[in-house]
């Protein structure tokens, strides 16, 4: 036997934070060795923190993260394990993002990234260059200060693997394992057992399968161990970096770590026997076939041996049943680990948020209570860092610390209720009800008075005060009416956030947090700079349908009971007056359902569909219940209206990202903000699909009524060809 004993690590870094990166990399490698673990996997460019974004271009990241290397391989964190750091590296005139291979204060090789990732949330052919060169490995010369401390001049540099003298590894980075042609398949093939994939993959709602999809393929019909590291937390961004690390053997996964924690540092270990890969690989005759004629891939040999012998004592790691949180869970946990990680790397104290009462805000509010619950929670199993991060967050003296979650909230969290004349009971009784339950501290505060100087000033300056639709007004002095409530209340969040600490002598500013789902922000069915427009949004990228079934599972599971009774109510932003005959919904407002709008939003932005390919779409989806001409009405006015309010992406609250539909226009979804809003080409070209399918559709009818009146023994030609007993007659 082959007894080999690697570690891998989730790592909440923080970018450009060399100091913090490199305790916290210490740490992990402390950890595995007092596991007893050979192999150390980091996450990929942990040194520097992977969204450093911009911060790659410049030469000092490159220089610090040469420096934070020297500390690392000067002391005795390398001594008899082998470590992987990411981190980036000039070669020649190009910027690579490597992975360097260090054993024994010595480094073994540099391995930089092949295929880089460069979609969705991901820019990193903006700073980097893909390595190309795969037949060799060169000679890279080290930088002075580091090759005389180490007394290295030059080390490998390539696509490459590392030879043992017991068993062969070899990196592959990130997005290196979802390309079409993976490395780690001629890899396999070339001898390579132990496969070290350092990541820096982002959480989005029910994506973890096809991560570990890919994880369990790339050793099932090969065979190997795959080790996955993955940074952890908010290092910086809107991105949520969920962790999971992993180690699969020949398909099976004998160790998974945490997907949604608070820890800094875990590090996951699996006690392997190699044999078993080799096992594997001969029973394959296909295997055996294809590495018989295998392209050479460059490697560097070690002589050093990574593995024990057999040893009774030694329990292997087995196959275990994988961890999945639900959707609901997701939306819990991940939001409520990027919210803490925000608001202690801030220096903010705590959050304040404008609870409404309805379903958008109700589902922010119950996940700071979550976020809450989750502190108390790992300060009772422990965890020093949260507890001390919690301690001072919450201005707690005289040794005291969060043992309860309503008492925490109370201390970091402010919840307002802004009503006007246009607010029913119904809502400012939710919000005070949930703001209990999770115990923040609560306002319940009146606009009207506010609203009613705004109109004022107006009228003195115009001669006119605006009416609401209901009472007269034109749909100009309706919105304005709606607008101006939105925007006052946004004005009052923020001096709340500022000034509530100092009225309660606490220390500090509280964040303001928004609550526009993604499903309104695609639609533009929000007011710019309103109470949407705050400082960070956990929900800014969740859809309705997803934060309606978050709503009924956190009444149950989060203990917040009141928020099944908010889920029940119809959405209504309640900006217009209540009449017996006229009650405000939002999918009256906006003329879709979000159901809808959740559609749309996949096919424009999943599905890369403008308008026409859309209509097309669209009539094979609800053809059963709407004619064509129904389907293009509505994909227009999804359309109009997506591009009419495009502009209010540009300035969307930054928002934890979750959803792959997300209109996001920083990052993630970048198109113009200023639009033909006609749309006349596509539109055009939908009128002519529709004529054509309406015309088509009354040449079918004709055959069907022909058919059927044959069928039926009826008209000219039917009768004869019955009376002649000739079936074949008149067709």
């Amino acid at each position: 036997m082959r007894l080999l004993k690697v570690a891998t690590c989730n790592l909440n870094q923080w970018a450009m934070d060399f100091d913090f990166n490199t305790n916290q990399i210490k740490d992990s490698i402390a950890k595995a060795k007092q596991a007893g673990a050979i192999i150390r996997l980091g996450p990929e460019l942990e040194i520097p923190g992977y969204s450093c974004e911009d911060h790659f271009l410049e030469l000092d990241t490159v220089n610090h993260s040469w420096e934070c290397l020297k500390e690392l391989l000067v002391g005795d964190w390398t001594d008899g394990i082998v470590c992987s750091f990411g981190m980036p590296v000039i070669q020649g005139s190009e910027r690579y993002n490597t992975q360097v291979l260090c054993l024994n204060r010595k480094i073994i090789m540099i391995r930089p990234k092949m295929w880089l990732a460069n979609d969705g949330n991901y820019r990193e052919l903006r700073w980097f260059t893909a390595w190309k060169q795969r037949d060799q490995l060169v000679e890279f010369q080290l930088p002075p200060q580091i090759s005389e401390t180490l007394g290295q001049t030059s080390v490998p540099f390539g696509y490459g693997f590392v030879k043992f003298h017991d068993t062969a590894i070899a990196a592959e980075v990130c997005e290196e394992l979802f390309t079409p042609n993976p490395p780690h398949s001629e890899l396999a093939l070339n001898g390579v057992e132990v496969f070290m994939n350092a990541s820096g993959s982002h959480h989005q709602l029910r994506k973890l399968d096809v991560r570990l999809r890919a994880f369990i393929g790339a050793t099932h019909t090969r065979g190997g161990v795959y080790m996955y590291s993955n940074h952890q937390g908010c290092d910086g961004g809107r991105l949520y970096y969920d962790g999971c690390a992993s180690v699969v053997v020949n398909g099976d996964v004998v160790a998974q770590g945490s997907q949604f924690s608070l820890k800094d540092v875990e590090v996951v270990v699996a006690q392997i026997d190699l044999d078993v890969v080799a096992s594997l690989r001969g029973s394959l005759s296909s295997f055996q076939e294809q590495a018989s004629c295998k392209t050479k891939v460059p490697s560097v040999e070690v002589p050093y041996s990574l593995c024990r012998p057999f040893n009774p004592k030694i329990r292997l790691s087995i196959p275990l049943k994988i961890k999945y949180h639900t959707p609901e869970e997701e939306i819990a946990f991940g939001p409520g680990c990027w919210l803490w990680d925000y608001l202690r790397r801030s220096g903010a104290s705590g959050f304040l948020l404008p609870l409404s009462g309805g379903a958008d805000s109700s589902s922010v509010a119950a996940i700071v209570g979550c976020m809450c619950q989750l502190v108390v929670k790992e300060i009772a199993d422990g965890d020093e860092q949260v507890k001390a991060d919690a301690i001072r967050i919450g201005n707690y003296k005289d040794g005291q610390y969060p043992t309860d979650s309503r008492e925490f909230a109370k201390r970091i969290f402010y919840t307002v209720f802004m009503g006007s004349e246009n607010s029913s009971e119904m809502t400012r009784s939710r919000a005070k009800v949930l703001a209990d339950e999770i115990g923040s501290w609560h306002l319940d505060v009146s606009i009207d008075v506010v609203v009613s100087a705004f109109l004022s000033l107006f009228q003195t300056l115009t001669g006119k005060r605006p009416r609401y639709k209901v009472d007269g007004g034109s749909n100009v002095e309706n919105l304005s009416l709606q607008n101006i409530q939105a925007r006052i209340r946004m004005v009052l969040a923020f001096m709340f956030a500022s000034l509530l600490p100092w009225v309660h002598s606490k220390p500090g500013f509280y964040l303001v947090l928004g609550s526009s789902n993604v499903d309104e922000g695609l639609r533009g069915y929000l007011t710019k700079y309103d109470c949407s427009a705050a400082d960070i949004n956990p929900i800014g990228s969740i859809s309705k349908q997803d934060l309606r079934a978050f709503l009924r599972w956190a009444a149950i599971h989060l203990g917040y009971s009141s928020l099944a009774e908010v889920e029940a109510a119809p959405p209504t932003a309640e900006l217009e007056p209540i009449r017996s005959n006229y009650t405000q919904l939002d999918e009256v407002d906006m003329g879709m359902t979000y159901e809808e709008l959740s559609v749309y939003g996949r096919l424009r932005k999943i599905f890369r569909c403008g308008p026409v390919s859309m209509f097309q779409n669209l009539c094979y989806r609800w053809g059963a219940r709407l004619t064509p001409s129904q389907v293009a009405e509505k994909v227009k006015h999804f359309f109009k209206y997506y591009s009419i309010n495009r502009h209010k992406m540009t300035v969307l609250t930054p928002s934890y990202h979750a959803e792959s539909y997300s209109p996001e226009d920083n990052r993630f979804d970048l198109r113009q903000f200023l639009y033909n809003v006609r749309w006349p080409y596509q539109f055009r070209k939908i009128d002519e699909l529709v004529h054509e399918l309406d015309v088509k559709d009354v040449q079918d009818s004709g055959d069907h009524e022909i058919v059927a009146a044959i069928s039926d023994g009826v008209g000219g030609m039917g009768v004869a060809a019955a009376g002649s007993g000739n079936p074949n007659v008149g067709f």
